[in-house]
């Protein structure tokens, strides 16, 4: 993509309203554009982030088992009533009124939709498992939306829900998206730590969220340190057999938030050299909550002796757009974002540091349809702004890699590579910096 061509509307200085640092650096570098309180257009930079989020979440959902569908946005009161959660929700649910008068609302999440659908369409043992998910847009009427996307008013989110005759098999599914969690948070260069949760306003008796640290999370967390080394289960995971090894491995250590935290336990649990206290960010919730919805709602199956019970469910949440902000909360420097490859909006900025110049024009021109040709994202910077201005704008945007063209070291035939995260730079000719960005093989003494 030409620079020239793009839209990518940066701001020089820091927005006043802006709290935190990814809030800040979302809006200067162009990613979002907020309409209301809460409420954010997501711009072309942003929005590619966030579709790439999206797209390794559900890589992992549908590598787990689990079957895409897409539930509405708007939802029937009387589902909600059902249940017994429609007054107990609070004000954060957005309730409206058809032109017909029916009571509808807004979903801030779908477990009695989802309860609804399978009570018609599953009726015995044999058809279970079944494990959905959906990824779709949600409203919560925070009284104070802030920190920008990461406690917005409408957000992105994953949410997967499981359904099975007892609660042996319910634990199946649960472990399933425990692992397939870690699997993603993996991918997306992060590394969560599961902990004990509140269930909250979703109920149920086990629960855990999955946190990534960060000096400017929004909890305080209590953690093993032999958590945060551990590794996390690799591609090849067997998702058909028993995962409660792995499960029970990321569980045996003490790992709480600040809600759960128990100074006492922490300290007879955990040798004081592997005591960790940070902060973190929720990205990912998992809850079991048995038969909350499925009872008062009627949805039953036909168990193998041909007695009727209520199905066993779980839920699983993952905040996509949230996620967005959590990545650059956990990988950033003082000059903007640091993107981890596998979202990166761009995996190479190219920058012309003489555009009208010939033979640099060529030069780049030539590298542009190269990179292209292998495959590789490039956003090629080809404005008239002074050098410093388009080095400023790419470490902002915090594209993987930097390729730098200029007059100087075409003459000796020679470009320049910078690797955003390390900051360090090496020469390389041509070939040698395409080969480089595109994986193959020893280009060179990088040093990179």
């Amino acid at each position: 993509m030409r620079l020239s061509r793009y839209f990518l509307p940066t701001l020089k200085e820091p927005p006043r309203e802006a709290e935190i640092v990814s809030h800040r650096l979302m809006l200067r570098a162009g990613m979002i554009r907020q309409e209301s309180a809460g409420i954010y257009s997501w711009l072309p930079l942003g929005h590619k982030v966030m579709r790439k989020i999206e797209r390794i979440v559900r890589e992992e959902q549908d590598r787990a088992g689990f079957v895409e569908m897409l539930m509405p946005t708007i939802q029937p009161a009387d589902l909600w009533r059902a249940s017994g959660r429609y007054e107990d929700y609070g004000k954060e649910m957005l309730r409206i009124c058809d032109r017909h008068e029916r009571e509808m609302l807004y979903g801030p999440t779908n477990e009695e939709m989802v309860t609804d659908i399978l009570r018609v369409s599953v009726r015995s043992y044999r058809d279970l498992p079944k494990l959905v998910y959906h990824i779709q847009w949600k409203f919560r009427d925070e009284v104070r939306p802030r920190f920008g996307v990461m406690r917005g008013r409408e957000f992105l989110m994953k949410d997967a829900y499981s359904f099975d005759v007892d609660k042996e098999a319910a634990r199946r599914s649960y472990n399933r998206q425990f692992v397939a969690y870690l699997r993603t948070f993996e991918r997306l260069g992060l590394k969560a730590i599961p902990m004990a949760a509140e269930s909250g306003p979703i109920g149920g008796d086990m629960s855990h969220e999955f946190i990534i640290l960060a000096e400017t999370g929004e909890s305080a967390v209590y953690c093993d340190r032999a958590l945060v080394d551990m590794p996390v289960p690799g591609a090849d995971i067997d998702y058909e057999g028993d995962l409660s090894p792995i499960v029970e491995a990321w569980t045996a250590r003490y790992a709480a938030t600040d809600d759960k935290y128990d100074a006492a336990r922490f300290a007879a649990e955990v040798p004081a050299e592997r005591r960790v206290t940070a902060r973190g960010i929720e990205v990912g919730h998992i809850f079991y909550f048995g038969t909350k919805y499925s009872e008062p709602m009627g949805a039953l199956v036909q168990t193998s002796d041909g007695s009727q019970v209520a199905g066993e469910m779980g839920s699983y949440g993952i905040g996509v757009s949230r996620l967005v902000a959590a990545i650059i909360e956990a990988s950033h420097d003082e000059a903007g974002i640091i993107w981890p490859e596998a979202v990166a909006p761009f995996k190479v900025g190219l920058i012309n540091l003489k555009s009208g110049d010939a033979a640099t024009d060529k030069a780049c021109e030539d590298l542009y349809g190269r990179l292209a040709k292998a495959g590789i994202e490039v956003l090629y910077d080809d404005s008239e702004e002074r050098a410093g201005a388009k080095f400023t704008s790419m470490d902002l945007i915090g594209l993987p890699w930097q390729l730098i063209v200029g007059p100087r070291g075409l003459a000796a035939g020679e470009v320049e590579i910078k690797q955003r995260a390390s900051g360090e730079r090496v020469t390389l000719t041509p070939d040698a910096a395409i080969a480089k960005l595109a994986g193959r093989g020893n280009a060179g003494n990088t040093g990179i």
